[in-house]
């Protein structure tokens, strides 16, 4: 399907590996020239070359977003060089099992280090991307969040940096400054999703016992996999989503037991 993008900008963070490099390569073949942040350079060229046969402009950039220079840097770039993009891509995240059980034995720069990957580094991103989009009159900012932002579970400080980029989409999509200008701003709530060097693929090799019977007690009998996010994701960030905006998708499979 033709999504009318075809000669607009997007930045996607985290963007060589997993719903990342999925997004990426999604947006490319709409004929969205694309830049992606990651911290590693193998990965980036990888990426880069991979994108760019598919006739479209990219601009990668080595980052580290627990970095805040390094992000502001970031942007520099990409603003210099394309005058910000249409589209922004929240997808860099994590730290879902980063500390321990025992929050008491996890260091308090743990929740720090987990907010900035997830809430800290989209608010920036966001905040600089706007400009360029209300001169346009015209927006896309989506931030890849998870189930755990929209009830409650997991380790505390993944909840709560979760729940914070949901919130953040939610409130900017109610200012009507931004609305009325064609700006929108949703979340993508994935439920477990098979990426390869991940918490699951450890888990699948060390307890495959317990791997199983998670696969088995979820609903479809799978988990999702990165193109099925990233088709949600291109589908939001085109002009058949004009009405979508400050929603959570929950993209699961049925795994949750929540009403959202």
């Amino acid at each position: 399907m033709n999504y009318g993008l075809e000669g607009k900008t997007a930045l996607v963070t985290g963007g060589t590996h997993g719903i990342g490099a999925a997004i990426v390569d999604s947006l490319a073949n709409q004929g969205v020239s694309v830049a992606f942040l990651s911290r590693s350079e193998e990965k980036l060229d990888a990426t880069d070359q991979k994108i760019r046969a598919l006739g479209v402009k990219t601009l990668p950039i080595k980052c580290d977003v627990l970095d805040h220079t390094q992000v502001e840097n970031s942007w520099k770039v990409i603003n210099n060089s394309w005058g910000g993009v249409d589209i922004l891509v929240n997808n860099v995240g994590g730290g879902g099992r980063w500390g321990t059980e025992n929050i008491v034995d996890t260091p308090f720069s743990t929740w720090g280090e987990v907010f900035q990957k997830n809430a800290g580094v989209a608010s920036r991103l966001s905040v600089l991307a706007l400009p360029n989009m209300l001169d346009k009159k015209w927006g896309r900012i989506i931030t890849v969040t998870s189930i755990y932002g929209t009830l409650i579970g997991g380790r505390p400080w993944f909840n709560m940096a979760k729940f914070a980029q949901t919130v953040l989409m939610k409130n900017l999509a109610q200012n009507p400054t931004y609305a009325r200008a064609g700006i929108t701003f949703n979340s993508v709530a994935p439920g477990a999703v098979m990426i390869p060097d991940t918490g699951w693929t450890e888990m699948e090799k060390t307890s495959p016992d317990q791997f199983n019977a998670f696969i088995q007690a979820l609903p479809l009998g799978r988990m999702g996999n990165p193109q099925e996010v990233a088709n949600l994701v291109t589908f939001i960030s085109s002009k058949y989503s004009s009405y979508l905006n400050g929603a959570s998708i929950v993209l699961d499979g049925g795994e949750s037991c929540g009403l959202n």
